[in-house]
C-alpha cells in the first residue's frame, strides 16, 4: 500500500503546498486506485483555485501598468471632470458629443479633439491653448508653480489636468523645447490622462533627449508593457530609443557627443543662455578628463615597454656573445612627459602644431569626434587670451 502525502514540497508544487492543509492519502491496490484518480484530480483542481485566491491573477499572468481607453471610456472620462467643476449637464452633453465626432467622423486626435471639446466651456484651459499659439515656451512656463497662471490649472479637476498637461507636454517635446516640456510632463499620472500612451511616450522621449538614462528607460518600457495596444509609430521609436540609451556610459565620448548635440539644439533655438554656458563647459570638462586618461594610458604603456627593454639588455650583457653574432646597442626608449599648467599653450599652438596634436589625440578616435576635439582646443585658446 502506497502513501501520498500532500504536504510534501517534493510531491506538489511549493505554492501549492504552502496553500494547502497537510493531508496524507492511503492509496489502495485496485480497484481503489480509481477512486484515488478520482480524488487526486478534485484536490488539485481545488489546490489551484486556492492558489489564485491566495495569490491573485499575478501568479498566472503578469499584466500591464496601464491600459488603452477607447472612445466611449475617455468620453465618459471627459465628462466627469467636467461635472467635478460644475459645468452644467447640457455643456457636458455638447462637449461630449463633440469630442466623439471629433475622433470619429474626423479621425482627430483624442487629445486635440479633448482640449478642443473643453476650451469652449472652461475659460483656463482656453487661456493655455491661446499662449501655445503666441508661445509655446511661455505656455510651458504658465503652469509653473511661481506662475500667476498656475492656481487656475491646478484648480481643475484630476484627469482634466493631466489630460491638459499631457497635450502641452507633447507639444513642446514636438518642438524640441525638451526643458520646458519636462516640468509639465513629469509628474503626470499616466492612468489619469486620457492617453497613457502618449504620456510615457513624449514623457520617456524627454528624458532621452536629455540624456536621464533611468527615466527614459523607466517610461519606455513601461509603455512597451501594454504594446499591442499602442500605436505601433511609438513601440518602434519607443524600442530604438531603449537600445540607443541602454549603453550609454558617463564620460563616455558617446555621452560627449550626445552633449555637444543638444547644445547643438539649443543655439539652433536661439539660446545661449547659463544653461548653455554650462553644458559647453561640461563638454570641455569631460574631454579633459578622457584625453587626461588616454595620456596616462599611453605613458603606462611607454613604461611597460622601457621596462621590458632594459630586462632584455641586462640578460643579453649577462650572457657571452656569440662569435657568429652582430653586436648592436637599442635604446630604452625612455622620453620625459613634458608636464604642463593648467590650460598653458594649449590651443595657443601654431596651426600646423595644432593640426598634428589634433590628429594624435584622435588617431584611434571615430571621426564623427573630431568636432569635439576641436571645440576643446578653441575653448582653450579663448579662456588662454
Amino acid at each position: 500500500m502506497a502513501v501520498f502525502n500532500a504536504s510534501r514540497s517534493t510531491d506538489l508544487p511549493k505554492t501549492w503546498a504552502a496553500a494547502q492543509p497537510s493531508a496524507t492519502v492511503w492509496v489502495c491496490p485496485t480497484p481503489c486506485s480509481i477512486k484515488f484518480s478520482v480524488a487526486a484530480c478534485v484536490y488539485f483542481a481545488a489546490a489551484i483555485v486556492a492558489t489564485s485566491v491566495a495569490f491573485g491573477d499575478d501568479a498566472f499572468e503578469r499584466r500591464s501598468s496601464w491600459q488603452r481607453y477607447d472612445v466611449a471610456q475617455m468620453s465618459q472620462m471627459l465628462r466627469s471632470s467636467l461635472d467635478e467643476i460644475g459645468v452644467l449637464p447640457l455643456a457636458m452633453d455638447q462637449a461630449s458629443e463633440q469630442f466623439i465626432a471629433a475622433i470619429e467622423k474626423r479621425d482627430m486626435d483624442p487629445l486635440d479633439a479633448y482640449v478642443a471639446s473643453v476650451r469652449r466651456i472652461v475659460p483656463s484651459v482656453d487661456a493655455l491653448v491661446i499662449s501655445t499659439e503666441m508661445s509655446l515656451a511661455q505656455a510651458g512656463a504658465s503652469i509653473d508653480p511661481n506662475a500667476p497662471t498656475y492656481g487656475e490649472i491646478e484648480s481643475l479637476s484630476k484627469t482634466l489636468r493631466m489630460t491638459l498637461r499631457t497635450w502641452l507636454g507633447r507639444e513642446l517635446v514636438r518642438s524640441r523645447l525638451y526643458d520646458e516640456a519636462l516640468p509639465v510632463i513629469a509628474e503626470v499620472d499616466a492612468t489619469e490622462s486620457i492617453d497613457p500612451a502618449a504620456v510615457l511616450f513624449y514623457r520617456g522621449a524627454c528624458y532621452h533627449a536629455l540624456l536621464m538614462k533611468t527615466e527614459a528607460l523607466a517610461d519606455l518600457r513601461r509603455l512597451l508593457e501594454n504594446e499591442d495596444e499602442s500605436p505601433i509609430r511609438f513601440t518602434r521609436t519607443a524600442q530604438m530609443m531603449i537600445a540607443d540609451i541602454k549603453p550609454l556610459k558617463e564620460d563616455s565620448l558617446d555621452e560627449i557627443s550626445r552633449i555637444m548635440t543638444d547644445v547643438s539644439r539649443r543655439l539652433d533655438l536661439g539660446r545661449t543662455d547659463e544653461e548653455v554656458e554650462k553644458r559647453e563647459q561640461q563638454i570641455i570638462d569631460k574631454l579633459t578628463k578622457l584625453i587626461d586618461k588616454i595620456e596616462q594610458q599611453q605613458q603606462q604603456q611607454q613604461q611597460n615597454q622601457s621596462a621590458g627593454g632594459q630586462n632584455g639588455q641586462g640578460q643579453q650583457q649577462g650572457t657571452p656573445m656569440e662569435d657568429s653574432r652582430i653586436a648592436g646597442a637599442n635604446g630604452n626608449g625612455d622620453v620625459d612627459p613634458k608636464q604642463r599648467k593648467d590650460g598653458e599653450g594649449w590651443g595657443n599652438l601654431p596651426p600646423a602644431q595644432r593640426q598634428e596634436a589634433l590628429q594624435q589625440i584622435s588617431r584611434d578616435l571615430p571621426t564623427h569626434y573630431r568636432e569635439a576635439i576641436e571645440a576643446y582646443f578653441r575653448k582653450l585658446a579663448t579662456e588662454g587670451k
